[in-house]
């Protein structure tokens, strides 16, 4: 390890590594990279915890695209890592199904569907008989409508991307040092370098923010102010005593209950109905909501899940923005190479392509090159003024 780099990236998760691969594979860019993960095993990361789904069904425009792009680069992979021993990445395209149990709820539906299908999303409105039709499982009695897309959405192997992408940047020549960034120093408008847990100190000329649910923290210690936190949410696997005889979209009911197939067993998830900040290192279930909230919303959408068995369930973490559920992406108006990459509540699997190649252009560039991020800028917060995404789960 070296005294100085040209960039460091505090977290070495899905994001961090990300902007790490791009970096390393631009051609324009010959700086060195060092990533800092404090846990190299990832275990509690929200990588790690993921659902690793993907969806265009946004509301707004910059998230569509950005969810778009991440379908063309797992669609893609191989091409995009240039190797021929990279694999295909696996893809399961049963989509997601919005569920509105009235009229309000349908009009966002609608309204949403608008926009997706203008930027060429597959996304259609369906009435509760057209669901019945297609998927005759669900109880479609108190459904005014549907809004489903095939096309891009569904679920992909997010791990063998996360793989890649650290064999691939460490081939490249970045390096991943295992150790905690405990301090950030500044001199006026810049961030001169980092304190790590070990004594060491390092230098650098930019730094990016990668560090998921305790990117606020981060944020702190070079004096900056990010609404970034922790956020409980809550996963079962299960099995079906009447399995379904088709695959079923990750559909998210009007109790906040989502549920899709999983291989031969069904995955469920929920926020739990008080949903404070938590302790970053607060992994405990909830073990009354799955009898008191989940298995009663399952059972009466999907008549079949009745009778159904838990087999595993774990608790993960949503880096959450609880000033508008949005990404905050690039620097800060005031210390202009301090870069954040935080607070996709919940999305950050899916955007991490994206991510990883406009932080990378910034870095390289000065600028967006491809996907103009700037709607995401901190500058909305210093502003007061949320950009609000209205398809959270």
């Amino acid at each position: 390890m070296q005294d100085s780099y040209d960039v460091v990236i505090v977290g070495g998760a899905m994001v961090g590594s990300g902007v790490a691969w791009f970096l390393s594979r631009n051609p324009d860019f010959d700086g060195t990279v060092l990533v800092v993960e404090r846990d190299p095993s990832y275990a509690n990361s929200s990588t790690a915890r993921t659902n690793s789904c993907m969806r265009q069904q946004f509301s707004r425009e910059v998230n569509i695209r950005i969810s778009q792009f991440g379908a063309e680069f797992v669609r893609d992979f191989r091409a995009w890592v240039d190797d021929p021993e990279a694999p295909e990445v696996p893809v399961n395209h049963f989509g997601y199904m919005y569920l509105a149990s009235d009229t309000a709820a349908a009009e966002v539906l609608e309204a949403n569907q608008r926009i997706q299908t203008s930027l060429g999303a597959g996304t259609r409105i369906m009435a509760p008989s057209e669901i019945a039709a297609e998927y005759p499982f669900y109880n479609v009695d108190d459904i005014v409508c549907g809004s489903h897309n095939v096309v891009g959405e569904g679920w992909f192997d997010s791990g063998t991307i996360f793989d890649w992408w650290r064999r691939q940047a460490r081939r490249n020549g970045v390096e991943y040092h295992t150790n905690e960034v405990v301090g950030i120093n500044r001199c006026g408008d810049a961030v001169t370098g980092v304190a790590l847990a070990s004594g060491d100190y390092i230098g650098c000329g930019t730094l990016v923010n990668a560090t998921g649910p305790r990117a606020a923290r981060t944020a702190a210690m070079a004096g900056l102010e990010l609404p970034v936190e922790p956020r409980k949410r809550f996963t079962w696997i299960f099995e079906a005593a009447e399995p379904l005889e088709q695959d079923l979209p990750l559909t998210i009911d009007p109790t906040g209950v989502h549920v899709r197939t999983d291989g031969a067993a069904y995955m469920a998830g929920c926020p739990p109905d008080r949903d404070p900040p938590v302790d970053h290192d607060d992994f405990d279930m909830d073990h009354d909501i799955f009898e008191d909230k989940v298995w009663p919303a399952l059972a009466h959408r999907i008549p079949a899940f009745e009778r159904i068995k838990v087999t595993s369930r774990w608790a993960g973490h949503y880096a959450y923005n609880r000033f508008d559920h949005n990404a905050v992406v690039g620097p800060h108006p005031e210390v202009s190479n301090f870069l954040f990459v935080n607070g996709f509540s919940g999305h950050g699997m899916q955007q991490s392509p994206a991510m990883g190649r406009a932080v990378s252009e910034l870095i390289a560039y000065g600028e967006y090159r491809t996907l103009d991020l700037s709607a995401l800028g901190y500058e909305r917060i210093a502003r007061g003024e949320p950009f609000v995404e209205t398809a959270i789960i």
